[in-house]
């Protein structure tokens, strides 16, 4: 069984038909599950009941074990990251409860204050002594980010500033890495890397969670601009950031390159709900080449498959990204402008995989009524399921509050559909 999971993912990815239609959940930090359900998920199934690990505070997603994992009939494991966005490491833990009762597990040295209003702020790398990075609302369930913006020259702004968030790995995150790497291959299940520093113009990039002095652009609205007011900043910025990037892809290919199947490279998102950041041009000027670096150097040098994360109305740069060197599109943001699945799949069904796309998170999965989740769920695996290139999961994470009738009712009309199928 273990050994047919990896493959049934490997096959979809590959764009051969499946045994039947691969599950993800929690392999990577865009495809998890918010702690607060997991708990509920794991007192559905009965298992054992213990504190959820909080492995991305950030985004409060909780590690989904491989009892859970069995429970689900989940394909896919993820090589647990080092240190978390805050820039803590994530092998030792501690208890915390949340303010809506939960008790959960956080980074140990991760360090939180109540304030005011109720809320809670996080410190980059726990540090106190420096003003905090972000900040979970008193009826919030993660956190959003504090901008810390530093003067910089706006006239000429200094590349080194934003690219020292990257540097190459030490020996003993390489090592670390290999450790997690072989734990989730030992589930059977196909694996998936997040490549540190990989991902251009991602959240982690330009706002400096972990960082506890951020340099450089750090405004959000500052650093879109950029690409329009500086875009031979920002490209440096880019060329910095992945040349480090492949030379972390060697190190972690030298010791762990077999027990990884897949690799997150990229976060960044480049789409409103209604349509892209910016144009075609600008991506195939300042984010192409880069790309293309990357993955270059990953195809020439591993079987590994590059999965990308982009959300939003995108469809003018599934194609660019594809010719980048790009095999896996996720979420497949469904509900945005300009992305029927139908037309996803006939007219790059044959150039990506789509990982996700499964049930809109707006508003189906947290708002709709199980059957509703159900007819969704049928539908989506109708329309991408042919010729493989589909893994299902939902249009990112999994948010807290979402009812388990409706999040069980999702899972059995994945079953469903494989079951119709034969699968």
């Amino acid at each position: 069984m273990a050994d047919e999971r990896r493959k049934r993912v490997l096959d979809a990815v590959n764009h051969r038909q499946p045994d039947r239609i691969p599950l993800d959940f929690g392999s990577a930090q865009c495809t998890g599950i918010h702690c607060s359900v997991v708990e509920q998920l794991r007192d559905y199934y009965g298992l054992e009941k213990r504190p959820v690990k909080a492995f991305d505070p950030f985004q409060m997603l909780g590690w989904i074990e491989e009892d859970l994992m069995d429970a689900m009939d989940i394909d896919t494991a993820m090589v647990m990251p080092v240190s978390s966005i805050f820039g803590n490491r994530l092998d030792e833990w501690k208890e915390w409860q949340t303010h809506w009762g939960q008790k959960i597990l956080i980074p140990k040295t991760m360090e939180l204050d109540q304030v005011e209003d109720g809320g809670y702020v996080a410190y980059p790398q726990g540090d106190r002594a420096v003003p905090p990075s972000a900040k979970m609302p008193s009826n919030g369930y993660f956190f959003d980010v504090i901008e810390r913006q530093q003067p910089y020259d706006e006239d000429n702004p200094d590349p080194k500033d934003n690219a020292a968030d990257f540097s190459e790995l030490s020996d003993e995150t390489v090592k670390k890495i290999a450790e997690n790497a072989k734990a989730a291959r030992a589930t059977g299940r196909a694996v998936m890397f997040t490549l540190p520093g990989g991902s251009l113009s991602s959240p982690s990039g330009f706002y400096g969670i972990g960082h506890k002095k951020p340099l450089g652009m750090r405004r959000l609205a500052d650093w879109y601009m950029a690409f329009v007011a500086y875009p031979e900043f920002v490209q440096s910025v880019f060329d910095i950031q992945s040349i480090i990037a492949v030379k972390n892809l060697e190190k972690v290919y030298k010791v762990a390159g077999g027990d990884i199947d897949l690799i997150m490279l990229c976060t960044g998102d480049y789409g409103t709900q209604l349509n892209t950041f910016f144009s075609v041009d600008t991506y195939k000027e300042v984010f192409y080449p880069y790309h293309n670096r990357m993955c270059d150097w990953i195809h020439n040098n591993t079987p590994w498959k590059v999965f990308k994360h982009c959300c939003g109305s995108i469809e003018p740069l599934i194609g660019p990204m594809a010719d980048a060197g790009i095999d896996i599109l996720n979420p497949v943001q469904c509900s945005a402008a300009n992305m029927d699945p139908a037309h996803l799949k006939k007219t790059y069904g044959s150039r990506l995989a789509f990982w996700g796309g499964g049930v809109d998170t707006q508003k189906t999965l947290p708002f709709g009524t199980p059957e509703e989740v159900r007819q969704e769920v049928l539908e989506r695996c109708r329309i991408f399921s042919p010729a493989g290139g589909f893994v299902f999961n939902t249009i990112h994470n999994a948010q807290a509050k979402t009812p388990l009738e409706n999040f069980i009712a999702m899972v059995n009309a994945v079953k469903e559909f494989n079951s119709r199928a034969g699968a």
